[in-house]
């Protein structure tokens, strides 16, 4: 298993309209936050998204978790990390850390993951060589 030793990071404000009753960030967004640090994280890699679709295939979530530790409220600051972990199979998993300004762990999202063969609606069988020959700095994406 191959994960990067310094993880991809990407700060966000909590945004007002993003918060529940409780007066904390609405967990939909948790799941919303981990998205876009994922798909920074790809470009970062220079991987283009729009050439990986044109050539057949989409990246695809099959299981999310969530682990809640501390609150984050409107206005805070957050860097939501991005680490991928590769297992040999079909599947990986990318993990995010939800950090505080402060520098205390708010959140955990995890995600398995794969890519999809648009054609055939299948998981294709080494998405680990896929990202790798279409990453500019494969580092990124835990990939040496």
């Amino acid at each position: 298993m191959s994960v990067a030793t310094e993880p991809f990071s990407v700060r966000m404000e909590v945004r007002v309209y993003e918060i529940d009753p409780q007066l904390h960030l609405n967990g939909g967004f948790y799941v919303q936050y981990a998205d876009h640090a994922r798909f920074a994280c790809v470009q970062a890699a220079g991987v283009s998204v729009d050439d990986l679709i044109r050539g057949g295939l989409g990246p695809v979530n099959l299981e999310t978790v969530i682990k809640y530790h501390r609150e984050l409220r409107g206005g805070d600051q957050v860097d939501v990390t991005c680490e991928w972990e590769w297992s040999g199979g079909k599947t990986y998993r990318v993990r995010h850390a939800f950090r505080r300004a402060d520098g205390v762990v708010a959140a955990e999202v995890s995600h398995v993951s794969g890519l999809l063969d648009l054609g055939t609606r299948r998981l294709v069988a080494d998405p680990r060589s896929e990202w790798r020959n279409r990453a500019g700095s494969p580092g990124l994406l835990g990939l040496e």
